[in-house]
Order: C-alpha cells, then sequence, then structure tokens
C-alpha cells in the first residue's frame, strides 16, 4: 500500500488555500476508500450523524446544541469508531480538536472505543481509555504503517470484535529501501507551528523542526535509531522520537543536555501548576521591595560570582550582567525553586528560570516600537555580551508565568508520543563529537546534525550565563573539545578543521552501511564546504548531493549585513556505502589508503603499466617510510578487490593500467573554476531577466566545487566581486566585457 499517495504532492499542504475540505478529499476518501468503507452497504460511512451535548443547552427554550461527526463507521450494522479531519495548520494531538472527537465517541448515541482525527500531515487513533495514541504516523509514511491501519480499522478486524477485545494482530513493518531514496525536496520553514520546540528556551541556533522532521522521515523508517551529535537544543532527538524511532542527542554544551532532558521528560501538568504557585507565592513573600532589602537578598541567596565571561564581553564577570535588583531577584527566585522536593517539578521549574534569564540581564534591550517583554538579548543579536544602551526592565512575576504557560504548552505537545514507556528510546549525553565513544559501531540508522562554523558561534563561551546559573560545569577539557574557530582558547582554522573531521570520521564509524547522513552547512566560505566533502569521502561515504533550504524569516544579522551572513543553508547528504574501497578506507585508514592508492597510480604511470610485483616492492618501501608497513601486511589480502575496482587489469601482459579518461586530480584552478561557474550561472538568470541575491549565487556555486582544494582565504565572494557588479541592494550582474577582459 506503499503508492496511496504516491501522485500527492505534501508540500501542497504549505498552501493556506488547502483547507479541510481538501484534506476530506484528497488523502481522507482514498484511505477510506482502500479500507473498503463506502456510502453504502455493511462498511459503512456515516456523514450525518447529528448528535446532542448531553450537558449544554442555548436559549431561553434551551435548546439543544448539536453537531455532526465528519466520518462515522458502521460496520454490521454496529458503529465501530469515529474520525474527524481537520486543516493541515491544526494541531490533532491536544486541545480541543482531540478534545471534541472524544465527546463524540463516548456519546451515548454513538459508544465506540476509538476515536481519531487526520489534518493532512498525520492520523491520530486513540483508545477512549487510554492517554496516549494507539496509532500515529505522518501521512508521507502511511506505507510504513498499513499492515498496522489494517490491524486496528479494517471492517474484518471489527467482524472478528478482535479491536474489542484488545487482540488486534501483529503487523509486519513494509520494507524500507535505503538503497533508493530521494533527496528531500526544499522545506516551507514553519518554526512557530510547533510549540515543543519555538518558546521553550532561546539558543543561538535551531534547525526548523518540520524540515528535520521531513529529513528524518525521509531516510528512516519507524524503529531505527536517529543521531544528532551537534545536538543543540534537540531538535532532531524530538522530532525522532515523535516519529517512532530512537534518538541519540550529543553535545558537549552542558546546557543542551539540560535543555533537552527537561523538555521531554514526561510530567504532571497539574502538580506543576500546584509547584508553580508554592514558588510563587514564596517568592512574593520574600520579595526584596527597597534597596536595603535588595542588599539583604544579595548577602542571603546565591548567585553567580567570579565566573568570567568571554573575551568581548562588554564586562568581566557574569554577576555584572545584572542590576542589583535583577541579581536579588533571579537569586531569590532560584532559591525559591530549589525548595521543591520533586526531582522532574524542579528542573522543570528551573528550565523556566533558565529561560527566564534572556530578558532578565542589562544585555536585554526592547525592540524599537514594542514593549519591554517585545526585545532581544545581544547576545543572541551580536553574538557576544553587549551592555544594551538602554536595558528593559520586565516584570519578573509576570514573565515567569509566561514561561509557565509555554512549557506547559510544549509538554502537552510532546505529551501523547514521549512517554515514560516511549522515553527510554531517548539517550541524551553530554559528549564529544570528535569522540562517540558511548555508541557502537555500525549502530545507526541516520544522522541529522548541524555543525557550529568557524568562528560564527562559540557555544560554550556564550553559555556562560546559563551555565553558570544553573551550576553547570564546564571545564578546560571542554573549551579544547569544542569544534570551533576563535573562541575563549584563540583555536586556529587548522584546529578547527581538524575537529570538524574528526567528527565526521566518527560519524562514519557508527553510521551503518548502506545508511545516510545529512549534513547541514551554513558557511560562506568554501574551504569548510571542501573540508566537509573531502573528509567525508576519505572516511569512505559517498557524496550524494545537496539540497538548497531557506531558512525562514531573515535573521537580525542577516539585515544587519546582508552580503556576509549567509540566510538560507545546505543540507549536504551522503551514504555510507559497502564498497571494497570504503571497507579499506576503514581498515587502513583514510590517509594511508589514499596514500597505497597514490602509490600504485604513481608506479602504473612510470612503468606504462605495472606487474604486481612491481606494485608490492613500492608499498613496501613506502611503508617502511611513512610506517604503516605492520598494517599493510595484515591488511594487504584484501587489496586485490581494490586494484580491480580502480585500475584495468591486462591478463595478457599481468599489468595493471590506468583506466583510459581517468581524472585523479582537477589541474584547474580553484578560482578559475569558480568564475566559470559564476559567468554561466548569472548568464543564465539575465537571459530570463533575472537578477541573483549573494545567498542566491553561493547556495547555487558551492556544490560544484565539491572537487578540488580551496586556498586558505578563498571566497566566492572574492571572486564574484570581480566579475560582477551590484545592480542594487542584494542582487548581481555580470560586468561588460571590456570590464571582465581584466579579470581573464
Amino acid at each position: 500500500m506503499t503508492d496511496l499517495y504516491s501522485d500527492f504532492d505534501f508540500s501542497v499542504l504549505e498552501n493556506p488555500d488547502f483547507k479541510e475540505d481538501s484534506v476530506r478529499e484528497e488523502l481522507i476518501l482514498p484511505l477510506l476508500k482502500t479500507l473498503t468503507y463506502k456510502p453504502f452497504g455493511r462498511n459503512k460511512i456515516i456523514r450525518s450523524k447529528s448528535i446532542s451535548h448531553p450537558l449544554v443547552k442555548i436559549g431561553s427554550g434551551k435548546r439543544n446544541i448539536r453537531s455532526v461527526p465528519d466520518y462515522l463507521f458502521e460496520v454490521n450494522g454496529e458503529y465501530a469508531w469515529v474520525l474527524d479531519a481537520k486543516a493541515p495548520n491544526e494541531d490533532i494531538k491536544s486541545g480541543e480538536h482531540l478534545e471534541q472527537v472524544y465527546f463524540y465517541a463516548i456519546h451515548p448515541e454513538i459508544r465506540v472505543k476509538y476515536y481519531a482525527l487526520c489534518n493532512g500531515r498525520e492520523f491520530l487513533l486513540q483508545k477512549i481509555d487510554e492517554k496516549t495514541p494507539s496509532l500515529y504516523f505522518h501521512l508521507e509514511e502511511i506505507g510504513q504503517h498499513w499492515e498496522q491501519i489494517e490491524a486496528f480499522l479494517s471492517p474484518d478486524i471489527f467482524v472478528q470484535t478482535s479491536i474489542l477485545n484488545d487482540t488486534a494482530p501483529s503487523y509486519q513493518k513494509a520494507v524500507f529501501d535505503y538503497d533508493n531514496l530521494q533527496l528531500p525536496k526544499p522545506m516551507v520553514v514553519r518554526k512557530q507551528a510547533a510549540k515543543r520546540h519555538f518558546g521553550v528556551h532561546g539558543y543561538f541556533t535551531k534547525q526548523a523542526w518540520n524540515v528535520v522532521q521531513h529529513y528524518v522521515k525521509n531516510f528512516s523508517k519507524p524503529g531505527d535509531t536517529v543521531l544528532d551529535s551537534f545536538g543543540g537544543t534537540g531538535v532532531t532527538l524530538v522530532e525522532a522520537l515523535i516519529l517512532g524511532r530512537k534518538a541519540i542527542h550529543i553535545d558537549l554544551n552542558p546546557l543542551s543536555k539540560f535543555i533537552v532532558e527537561n523538555l521531554i521528560t514526561p510530567i504532571n501538568i497539574d502538580e506543576l501548576n500546584q509547584a508553580f504557585e508554592r514558588v510563587l507565592d514564596l517568592f512574593e513573600k520574600n520579595y526584596p521591595e527597597n534597596k536595603k532589602e535588595i542588599q539583604q537578598a544579595l548577602k542571603k541567596y546565591p548567585y553567580p560570582k567570579g565566573v568570567r565571561l568571554p573575551k568581548g564581553s562588554d564586562v568581566e564577570f557574569v554577576e555584572e550582567l545584572f542590576s542589583d535588583k535583577q541579581l536579588a531577584e533571579l537569586s531569590l527566585l532560584k532559591y525559591c525553586i530549589l525548595k521543591e522536593s520533586d526531582t522532574v517539578i524542579r528542573n522543570t521549574l528551573l528550565l523556566m528560570f533558565s529561560g527566564l534569564l534572556n530578558k532578565v540581564n542589562l544585555t536585554y534591550h526592547a525592540s524599537k516600537g514594542r514593549s519591554a517583554g517585545r526585545g532581544n538579548s545581544s547576545v543572541f543579536a551580536y553574538y557576544r555580551y553587549r551592555i544594551a544602551k538602554e536595558p528593559a526592565f520586565i516584570d519578573i512575576k509576570k514573565y515567569f508565568r509566561s514561561r509557565l504557560k509555554k512549557i506547559t504548552a510544549a509538554k502537552k505537545d510532546i505529551a501523547p508520543f514521549i512517554t515514560k514507556k516511549t522515553i527510554a528510546t531517548a539517550t541524551i549525553i553530554q559528549g564529544d563529537a570528535t569522540n562517540l565513544a558511548e555508541v557502537a559501531g555500525d549502530s545507526i540508522d541516520y544522522i541529522y546534525t548541524d555543525p557550529p562554523y568557524g568562528s560564527k558561534i562559540a557555544y560554550l563561551d556564550l553559555s556562560t550565563m546559563w551555565n553558570s546559573w544553573l551550576d553547570l560545569e564546564v571545564t578546560d577539557e571542554d573549551y579544547e573539545r569544542e569544534a570551533i574557530e576563535g573562541g575563549s582558547l584563540n583555536k586556529t582554522s587548522d584546529e578547527y578543521s581538524d575537529l570538524l573531521a574528526k567528527s565526521i570520521q566518527e560519524m562514519y564509524r557508527v553510521l551503518k552501511y548502506n545508511r545516510w547522513m545529512s549534513f547541514v552547512f551554513a558557511h560562506k566560505d568554501p574551504k569548510y564546504w571542501h573540508l566537509i566533502v573531502d573528509t567525508a569521502e576519505k572516511a569512505g561515504f559517498e557524496y550524494k548531493g545537496a539540497v538548497k533550504q531557506s531558512n525562514g524569516q531573515r535573521s537580525f544579522k542577516k539585515r544587519q549585513n546582508p552580503f556576509s551572513v549567509l540566510s538560507g543553508q545546505l543540507i549536504i547528504n551522503f551514504k555510507k556505502v559497502k564498497t571494497p574501497q570504503a571497507i579499506q578506507k576503514v581498515r587502513l585508514g583514510a590517509d594511508i589508503y589514499d596514500l597505497i592508492i597514490e602509490t600504485i597510480e604513481s608506479v602504473i604511470a612510470e612503468n606504462d603499466g605495472a606487474f604486481l610485483e612491481q606494485i608490492n616492492d613500492e608499498l613496501i618501501m613506502k611503508g617502511l617510510e611513512f610506517g604503516f608497513l605492520d598494517i599493510l601486511s595484515k591488511e594487504y589480502k584484501d587489496l586485490t578487490p581494490v586494484l580491480m575496482e580502480h585500475f584495468n587489469y591486462d591478463e595478457a601482459t599481468e599489468t595493471f593500467h590506468i583506466r583510459p579518461n581517468k581524472k585523479f586530480k582537477t589541474t584547474i584552478p580553484l578560482d578559475l573554476r569558480i568564475r566559470y561557474f559564476l559567468i554561466s550561472y548569472l548568464r543564465r538568470r539575465e537571459q530570463h531577466k533575472e537578477y541573483a541575491t549573494t545567498d542566491e549565487v553561493i547556495l547555487h556555486v558551492m556544490p560544484l566545487l565539491k572537487n578540488g582544494i580551496t586556498p586558505e582565504n578563498q571566497t566566492i565572494l572574492k571572486v564574484l566581486e570581480r566579475i560582477a557588479e551590484k545592480r542594487d541592494e542584494n542582487t548581481w550582474r555580470l560586468k561588460e566585457k571590456g570590464q571582465m577582459s581584466l579579470f581573464n
């Protein structure tokens, strides 16, 4: 049944004109027909069952309120289950829509055990006496769930009464063909549509949840294990869990681990609300009203002292980021939270407290024309601790209550899918992407990750304020292992490149063969593009292509610096292939493998064909010279398949030869290749009377430069400025031929 929606383009769900009626006609109707439900007969669809509300009446005559379920299903004269359709932008996992269809199911005139909702994106089936869904899937993945759908909803199941006796038959998972997966199409970003992510806690970067979800669905199946080794706020882990995958989240920053653990941990909302009121009551009773009481509070309640901020900050220590009043308020609030005895409740309140820190400090400023609470912190706007010229001061009690609303919404959004049972499939580690020691080799089914890029964001440095307030330790070793350029340790570009390369090698080690890795790239310098692709290929990955993906709304830094900040990103996709070449790279190491291939090429080229003995002699000499003879002696018996893969063998002369037209190294300088691609692209755009933006140019040209070595300071932008000119604020056109000839 994998072809049920093969002709349907799910990107149409982003169109605001695709509403509930379209969901019914385009998606629900084919599903029901396939299940053999019809408007008449023994497996009947009822669309006109009007039912009254048993408690609510309106008007002076106390008239009953009546409503009609979208679909009520009757099998052999008895009601079986009920289904409501919703628009694609409506939430079906919690809230009034779920409550409404539940009311239909338990109504005295219907009385069925199962109720369902579908918004075109997702399908949810739930039993009236259970809190978690019996069945939940994304319609794009319906083929992988079809036997389970039939096990619950096929009319024959109701005839056999097995569903009524809770003995629905087991099902087998549909075959998932990892070998023939296609690259995903770009998505329309919907950042604010998921309460489980939007508004939970500020962070320096956060992937759009629906993009991550789209990639996880495309490259893995339910039950697979998904890894993000630069996990951030846990978007990959959360979306993987919601899709029925197992998930591993790794990040060096203890703040990352703290946020993700406390976001997904199940909690009793009523108990959280009660604890919140206790904390706020204690806070208000001890609230410092004047300067004297503020000073007394500062002596009584602990707060971070003497914690040094990163270089470039306007002040030296964390406590200098706050006014005395703010320090007193925050230290008192934390003190009140720590009085709570339940660990889950206490940590959830601390998550709310940590999210509040963004607004309660001297770097926080109100956005122009907005209220004090609608502002921004310089650490997110400028990636440094910059004291605001006019700091905004908010009512801490008001915004702490606002944090409660956001956390409650996030918890409710997650609750149906990440339960006490399913949370066991999540692993959250404060760890090093360059050493995934806690992850077994060949154990991961899919990797989606967004690494740091060069000197753009020093995550550990910029998290100092949060980590110090939460008493989260960051060691000197953590700073040494962080894959960034610059930062408090002034890491060089080479040091950053080495750390990033090691992380890619580790990802290769833990990924299963014939599985995929998606690597988010958001840097304008092709040097890092080459680093990623070349390192991945040396490790044994096969490059499968890059997808241009919008980030959604333009960031503050992009608006301020349209030519230096990249809006949009490339998602680079690799596959770990099981070829003789890949296997040997693992056994010998990528560098040794490349040296062996280079040595074989040189022997063949020098002798116009080489005997196995000649290749053997040269490899022994190189092995002695570079110290890998012991490895070579163990693995040499397996090099024959590699020779046969890379070279032609002449049986008559018993010699190996370089294949005709085989190119091993590009001889065209990189800047010349960039120039060629730029001219070709801009000229084609101009022929269509279109002009490309800086970001469009970079996102188009970057994937074309996969092969080749990038000079240290080479950028696409430098070549672009030589061959083209700005026609307005952010678009380019080719220079006239006379101008361009200067640069030929």
